[in-house]
């Protein structure tokens, strides 16, 4: 048995097919319902009353009544049934009398027999199977037009677009949508308070017109055929949409009643507009999904068209049975008769060779083969109907024209192919239909759905909540992976620093000048569009900004018209075959007049000759390679006025020689590369200025004596490399502040280092020194930060005491034994400032361990120990700053 759901689905699945099925579909299917009630009615008559009745026409014996005046042995010759009796006596005048006449000698079983064999011999085969024969040809008819329903190719796709639509028509995005677009439609034809008293006669009609228009597209049932009373507006009759629209928005009232509201109160109403309800969550994100299954189905149904012509196939299959119908049907027509002459061959049995038999349903038959006849004649008409519309229309191509026309969703793309035409289709049972699918293909639609969904969720309190401080105390907001950019974002007048990542339809509107302190823009993976307007002002006030990437095409042009920039930082792949990448040699940077940082992170094969646009006031250049080589430096000569260049992990071998150009650099980073040798040195004698030299991180396996003509070098940052000595050119350095020789494979510190008076931070981390000079803590007295973990220290010569500014010591894996009481006496050691094992700070004497532990415990300190990284590339931070940054990571 079925249930009454399983019944209620196959109902609702078959009242949701109509919405495919033409008018003359459906009167198709009322004629072959005809024939197929004319073939069963023939049948049953076939069955019940088919018979046929005989006579003989010849007597083959002399008959033996007296009354016969025929001769022994003669045979009668054929005479039509209707003659009358040959009279072989006189009547009797007695009335009561029998009447007499031929007699045949036949019982009832003869005649029975007879009758049988007379009908499978005498009677035409179409007069016995015709029920048969039609109630064949109306099935194949009934399934050839629902074919294209059931064809595997094309019943997926098809109940996939019944489904949408039904899902359009349900959503209450859609009332919204379209009440919307009336609303807009509306106020292009409102007048003025002056002509409120007597609105002119076009006014009133196209009120009246609007209003019924909208009452239909609210309701999403009407048709467009029905005309409703002014009375009965607010009634709506039922829906012809898949399913029944359960949810009905307040804004189609609003729509509905809005035409009778005075002409002073429409402003109102239109400025308003906004604080109408909006959806919530579940009907938001089921409105933003239909939208994402619409455009896929889209896709999908747009690259073929295997409906339209399986439907062609069927129309054309469907008219050529008809004309195989009609001709062979109609020359049988004449084989239906009433008499018919039967020879069965049974002389022997009833002693007459020729029978003369009526066909009892004959003219029943005929009747009913004509109706018959005339309903696939009428079935054909309506094939060459369709056929011809199918051929002189354009069914592959889908315009909406006609909603462009009453400008109410004029975004909406044509469709082809397979979608195109079950539009068609379905716009022959209901326009509207397809008016409420296009609320779903219009991308206004969508982006004011995106908007107010943006708006609900993440208003101006939720984003000033997740407003945080950058290391520099600016606030600072972070946006990932929104749609789009909410509206409330641009009433942040206090925000400095804004990071946009991963958001795919970025606009910037003219509503940013409302950030009158943005100052810093970082966008991730992230086109961000300009409005008119927000260029101007982000040209005035933007100073920074950070874009990272996948191709150099990716950039937006705009950035090389902000003209107010100080800085600007690309991330991605900018190089390619040839040069540097397409993208980056369509930009200019001409108009950067004020750049002067420039941060280029990707595969570069040569150094942009665009630098040249702005190097008058570009002073620091970037360059991060990723590992690639980077084969062409010749454009570091354009930018002579750089005092700090980087170039890192670029796969450099040896120094540059463009660098003789840059007379005013104080800072090269050449840190990551594949440095071996710096026999190139003594060719940067004339960089006067150079205070900042960073070579970690390469292989350099010594360090030439030339190091000693760079005589303002005040930080030398040689850390892991390899390292096996020092020159004593190195020591004649005066100025320097800074040494770091961590990672190497140093035995020992030359006692020249006493030289370096103003030294104050020196990193001996990682090498194999078994001691220290005592000149370094006896001339070196400015040291503040001495670093020596991780090498084969014994002890530590005399004089410690001497470092009065010594605030950090690390002395973490050595070989020490006992550290020296001198401990005591460095004020800027207590606290955090020495790092060294609990077993040697405990042999210390009490009053030494309580001093350099009386800012805090020691499991602080080892604890710092093991957080802090080896290597000088990264600042050192206090115990506070470090857990800030751990958080801050954490969260992002």
């Amino acid at each position: 048995m079925f249930s009454l759901s399983e019944l209620a689905s196959l109902s609702e699945r078959q009242g949701s097919s109509k919405l495919l099925k033409p008018w003359w579909e459906v009167f198709m299917e009322y004629l072959v319902v005809l024939m197929l009630m004319v073939s069963v009615l023939s049948g049953t008559l076939l069955l019940s009353r088919d018979r046929v009745v005989c006579l003989p026409l010849d007597l083959t014996t002399t008959p033996t009544n007296q009354n016969t005046s025929s001769s022994s042995g003669a045979v009668p010759q054929p005479h039509p049934p209707n003659r009358p009796p040959t009279k072989a006596s006189p009547l009797p005048a007695n009335p009561w009398t029998p009447a007499r006449g031929r007699r045949t000698h036949l019982d009832y079983q003869q005649y029975v027999y007879i009758s049988q064999v007379c009908y499978h011999e005498a009677l035409p085969w179409y007069s016995r199977f015709f029920p048969y024969v039609a109630l064949l040809q109306s099935l194949v008819l009934l399934a050839s037009g629902c074919f294209w329903f059931h064809f595997p190719l094309t019943s997926a796709r098809i109940e996939h677009f019944l489904t949408i639509l039904a899902k359009c028509c349900e959503s209450p995005w859609t009332s919204r949508a379209l009440s919307h677009a009336a609303r807009q439609e509306e106020g292009g034809e409102e007048t003025g308070p002056q002509d409120l008293q007597m609105p002119p006669p076009t006014l009133l009609s196209s009120l009246s017109v609007s209003r019924n228009r909208q009452s239909s597209l609210d309701s999403g049932t009407d048709s467009p055929l029905l005309v409703r009373s002014d009375s009965a507006s607010t009634a709506a009759p039922p829906s012809p949409c898949p399913s029944t629209l359960s949810r009905t928005s307040s804004l189609s009232t609003m729509s509905l009643s809005r035409a009778h509201v005075p002409a002073s109160k429409s402003p109102v109403v239109l400025d308003g507009s906004r604080r109408v309800a909006s959806l919530d969550r579940s009907d938001g994100e089921q409105a933003r999904a239909l939208f994402e299954r619409v455009r896929r189905f889209r896709s999908h149904c747009e690259d073929s068209e295997v409906i339209y012509k399986v439907y062609l196939a069927q129309t054309v299959f469907k008219l050529l049975l008809v004309v195989l119908i009609v001709g062979y049907t109609t020359p049988l027509m004449s084989s239906i008769s009433f008499t018919h002459t039967c020879l069965p061959q049974a002389h022997a049995l009833t002693g007459y060779s020729a029978f003369e038999c009526t066909h009892a349903l004959a003219s029943v038959l005929h009747k009913l083969l004509l109706a018959y006849i005339s309903l696939v004649g009428l079935f054909g008409l309506l094939s060459i109907y369709t056929l011809s519309w199918i051929l002189h229309s354009s069914l592959r191509q889908y315009s909406f024209n006609k909603l462009r026309e009453l400008g109410s969703m004029r975004d909406v793309p044509d469709l082809c192919n397979d979608l195109a035409f079950l539009l068609h289709m379905a716009d022959q049972y209901d326009p509207l239909l397809a008016q409420r699918l296009s609320v779903f293909l219009s991308p206004v639609s969508e982006t004011r759905l995106l908007e107010e969904s943006l708006e609900r969720r993440w208003g101006a309190e939720r984003l000033r909540s997740m407003t945080t401080v950058d290391p520099e105390g600016r606030p600072l907001l972070q946006l990932v992976a929104l749609p789009r950019l909410p509206p409330a974002l641009f009433t942040l007048s206090q925000l400095v620093v804004l990071k946009l990542e991963l958001i795919t339809d970025a606009k910037l509107p003219a509503q940013v000048a409302n950030m009158t302190s943005l100052r810093e823009l970082h966008l991730y993976h992230c086109t961000a569009a300009m409005q008119p307007g927000s260029l101007v002002v982000l040209q005035e006030r933007l100073e920074a900004l950070h874009l990272t990437f996948t191709q150099a095409a990716e950039i937006p042009g705009w950035v090389y018209s902000l003209r107010g920039l100080q800085e600007l930082h690309l991330s991605g792949r900018l190089g390619c075959e040839g040069g540097v990448g397409r993208g980056w040699a369509l930009g200019s940077l001409r108009q950067l007049r004020h750049l002067r940082v420039l941060v280029l992170r990707g595969m570069l094969q040569r150094v942009p000759g665009e630098l040249g646009e702005v190097a008058g006031s570009l002073v620091r250049l970037e360059i991060h390679n990723e590992g690639s080589r980077l084969l062409v430096l010749t454009g570091l000569r354009r930018v002579a006025g750089l005092t700090e260049l980087q170039l890192q992990d670029c796969h450099l071998e040896r120094l540059p020689s463009a660098l003789l150009a840059l007379t005013s650099l104080r800072t090269l980073d050449l840190q990551h590369n594949s440095l071996r040798t710096l026999e190139e040195l003594l060719g940067l004698a004339h960089l006067r200025r150079l205070s900042c030299l960073r070579l970690a991180h390469n292989r350099i396996l010594a360090l030439p004596a030339s190091v000693g003509v760079l005589r303002a070098l005040e930080l030398l940052d040689l850390g892991y490399n390899q390292l096996q000595s020092l020159p004593l050119a190195l020591f004649n350095l005066h100025h320097l502040r800074r040494l770091l020789l961590a990672g190497n494979l140093l035995d020992e510190l030359p006692a020249e280092v006493g030289a370096l008076t103003f030294l104050t931070e020196l990193d001996l981390s990682g090498n194999r020194l078994e001691s220290l000079p005592p000149e370094l803590f006896s001339r070196c007295l400015e040291l503040r930060s001495l670093n020596v973990s991780h090498n084969s220290l014994g002890s530590l010569p005399p004089g410690l005491s001497n470092l009065s500014h010594l605030s950090r010591l690390d002395l973490r894996s050595n070989s020490l034994e006992e550290l020296p009481m001198e401990l005591g006496c460095c004020s800027g050691l207590h606290g955090e400032g020495l790092l060294v094992e609990d077993w040697l700070l405990h042999a210390l004497p009490r009053h030494v361990k309580e001093f350099l532990t009386q800012s805090g415990s020691h499991t602080g300190k080892s604890l710092e120990s093991h957080s802090r990284p080896d290597s000088d590339s990264f600042p050192y931070f206090s115990a506070t700053q470090w857990s800030f940054s751990s958080a801050l990571e954490s969260r992002i």
